[in-house]
């Protein structure tokens, strides 16, 4: 049966409006600020896109099983305060405690499937334990980047700066991997087809810890690149995480249910949520109101989807 002219109008809006947004919004800094687009300009303006493409990526892996990840701030902070102790100085024991970052993750979503248990509760009480564990390793701010790490955000590559070449290769492997590639689809259809998924022979258990297991590995490198940036560790350094990551994944086109989630989109809104600050700062708002403005954003994104659902019923 064909797809209805409505939905097809649907799903073409969802893929377009990120990336509307994203002009809409680098037209106004444009305005505002004409030397933001300059090489230097940008990358100054997205330097800090970096982890927080990851962190979407990494909440995106977890929404694609129709979870919700409430614990992904407090692991990159995490991994934040284990890079800066370890790497530079114990580079070994640091990647050994990265590997174990990931296995921790993909045994939480394995935990989760075996369990039965809502995702929100455990990610919740997951964040405290990587929270203490952060403050245990580093009770205050501290440590420092290893040299390979602060030389890798400062690159600075030809043509375009480093974040926006980082986010077109990522926003191009997402979309291969989940909506192109075979067990990308399966994956994707434990969020919405989970009884097709297991009658056509695929391990629930295993198609969950694979999710969770990819989603720790995003959350390392978003915690790597931020001690990279800062070049020094905190606990309290990915708080901001959780929230920006699920706002950027919804705004990017993602659904809380049914697997729905768009790997471009994610990429594009990690990047909105980003330059929400510096609009502001250009518009000499306030910055107390950034949090509220991304808020308002996430907000009239699921309104908008709800009025076409609506719409199209």
């Amino acid at each position: 049966m064909p797809a209805e002219p409505g939905a097809g109008r649907a799903e073409t809006l969802r893929a377009l409006l990120p990336a509307l947004a994203l002009a809409a919004m680098l037209a106004l800094i444009v305005y505002l600020q004409p030397r933001a687009m300059s090489y230097n300009g940008m990358r100054l303006l997205l330097n800090f896109s970096l982890p927080l493409i990851f962190a979407a990526l990494a909440q995106l892996c977890v929404i694609a099983a129709s979870d919700i990840d409430l614990g992904l701030g407090a692991f990159i902070g995490l991994v934040n305060s284990l890079s800066a102790l370890l790497l530079a100085t114990r580079p070994l024991l640091g990647a050994l405690a990265m590997l174990a970052c990931v296995l921790a993750y993909a045994g939480m979503g394995a935990f989760i499937a075996v369990r039965r248990l809502p995702s929100i509760v455990v990610t919740l009480g997951a964040s405290f334990v990587w929270l203490g564990l952060a403050l245990l390793v580093l009770p205050t701010p501290g440590g420092s980047a290893p040299e390979w790490l602060a030389a890798l955000v400062r690159l600075k590559p030809p043509l375009l700066p480093l974040p926006v070449v980082f986010a077109i290769a990522l926003a191009a492997f997402g979309h291969w991997f989940f909506m192109r590639s075979s067990y990308g689809v399966v994956l994707r259809g434990i969020g919405g087809a989970p009884q097709a998924v297991a009658r056509a022979g695929w391990s629930l258990l295993a198609g969950r810890a694979a999710l969770y297991g990819l989603a720790g590995v995003f959350g390392c490198l978003a915690g790597l690149l931020l001690t990279g940036l800062n070049t020094t560790g905190d606990a309290n350094f990915g708080a901001p995480y959780t929230l920006l990551s699920i706002a950027a994944v919804i705004v990017g086109g993602g659904e809380f249910t049914g697997g729905i989630v768009a790997p471009v989109g994610a990429v594009l809104g990690a990047f909105i949520m980003l330059l929400t600050g510096s609009l502001l700062s250009f518009m000499d708002v306030s910055t107390d109101w950034q949090l509220s403005v991304q808020g308002a954003i996430l907000i009239v994104v699921l309104g908008t989807r709800a009025l076409q659902r609506q719409a199209a019923a």
